[in-house]
C-alpha cells in the first residue's frame, strides 16, 4: 500500500509539474527514473494516462479521471496524518483507571474529578475492586496496587508510601484496654485482611529496632479494606491500617493509634502500566497528575 501511494504521489508530482523533467528536478530525482514509475503505474492499472510529447505530456481521459481520485486520495492521507499527528499530542478518548475499593474511593476518586476538570476530552472509567487488578486481563490503562506487583513485563510507578499503624475505636480500647507492648495483641480482637486463600494474621511490628512479626487472631476477616475500615470504626476490634486510609479518623478522633512506640513497616502504592512506549496522552497526562497530587514517585521495570 505504500508503494501504491508513492506512486500516486509521482503521478500528480509529474501532473502539477507539467513535465516530467520538472517533476524529477521537484522531487530530486531523475527524468528517467520519474519515467520508468509513470510505466509501471500504467501496467499495473492496465490503462494509458497520459500521451507523452518530446516536451510535455497531456492527460487521457482515463488519467484525468485517474488524477483527480489521486489528489482526493492524497488530500485524505494527509489530513488523517495531521488528525493523528495531532492526536499523538492531545489527551483524549477512553482512560480505564483500576484501584483497590478503599483507596480509590478516598484517594484515587477525587483526584481523578479533578484530573476531568483539566482534561475535558478524556472519559474516565474507574473499577474498584479489593481483588488485585491487572492492567491486561481487565483490560486497564492504569492500574493502581498496593505493594510492588509480581507480574513481569510491566511499568510500576511509585505513588506513595506510607507507614502502617494498629488502631482501633475508642469505644473498644474503653472496653478493652489498650495494647501496651507488641505481645497484648495475642489477647484481642484483631481484624485481619484476606487476599484470595492468605490471611494477613502477621503484623509486623518494630521492637527494640528489630522487625517483629506478632501473629493475630480474632474473629472477623475480610477481603474488603472498606469493611475493614467499619468494623474498627464500629469498636469490633484493632486492625492495622495504611496511616493514608485513616488519617481523617485520626485526626477527628474516631479512630486512635495504638502502639505508636513500635512503628510498623510502610507499605507503598504503585501505578501499574503495560509499557512506556507510545504511551497515549491520555495515559501520560493522568499518571503525572496523580504524582504531582501525591507528592514524590519512583518508576521501577519488571521482568
Amino acid at each position: 500500500m505504500t508503494d501504491e501511494i508513492n506512486d500516486m504521489r509521482a503521478f500528480a508530482q509529474m501532473i502539477d509539474a507539467g513535465s516530467l523533467s520538472a517533476a524529477a528536478r521537484a522531487t530530486d530525482s531523475s527524468p528517467a527514473a520519474m519515467s520508468r514509475r509513470l510505466a509501471a503505474l500504467e501496467r499495473r492499472l492496465g490503462v494509458r494516462l497520459v500521451t507523452r510529447t518530446s516536451r510535455r505530456f497531456e492527460l487521457t481521459a482515463e488519467g484525468a479521471q485517474f488524477y483527480e481520485r489521486v489528489r482526493a486520495i492524497l488530500l485524505a492521507v494527509e489530513e488523517a496524518q495531521a488528525e493523528a499527528s495531532a492526536q499523538s499530542h492531545m489527551p483524549r478518548g477512553l482512560l480505564r483507571v483500576g484501584a483497590p475499593s478503599e483507596i480509590g474511593r478516598k484517594q484515587i476518586a477525587p483526584i481523578i474529578t479533578a484530573f476531568s476538570e483539566r482534561y475535558r476530552e478524556v472519559e474516565v472509567r474507574l473499577v474498584l475492586s479489593d481483588v488485585g487488578l491487572d492492567v491486561i486481563d481487565d483490560n486497564l490503562d492504569v492500574a493502581l496496587r498496593i505493594g510492588l506487583p509480581a507480574d513481569t513485563g510491566v511499568i510500576a510507578k511509585r505513588l506513595l508510601s506510607s507507614r502502617r499503624v494498629v488502631v482501633a475505636s475508642p469505644d473498644y480500647l474503653a472496653r478493652h484496654g489498650a495494647p501496651r507492648r507488641p505481645g497484648d495483641l495475642a489477647a484481642h480482637d484483631c481484624i485481619r485482611l484476606v487476599r484470595g486463600q492468605r490471611v494477613f494474621d502477621r503484623w509486623r511490628l518494630l521492637e527494640d529496632g528489630r522487625p517483629r512479626d506478632v501473629l493475630v487472631s480474632g474473629r472477623l476477616s475480610t477481603a474488603s479494606g472498606e469493611v475493614l475500615h467499619d468494623w474498627v470504626c464500629d469498636g469490633r476490634g484493632l486492625a492495622l491500617k495504611a496511616l493514608w486510609d485513616i488519617k481523617d479518623d485520626l485526626e477527628t478522633g474516631k479512630l486512635v493509634e495504638c502502639l505508636a512506640d513500635y512503628h510498623c513497616d510502610e507499605i507503598e502504592l504503585y501505578a501499574v502500566f503495560a509499557s512506556r512506549r507510545h504511551l497515549p496522552p491520555r495515559v501520560r497526562v493522568f499518571l503525572d497528575f496523580v504524582t504531582e497530587t501525591l507528592g514524590n514517585a519512583t518508576t521501577v521495570a519488571l521482568g
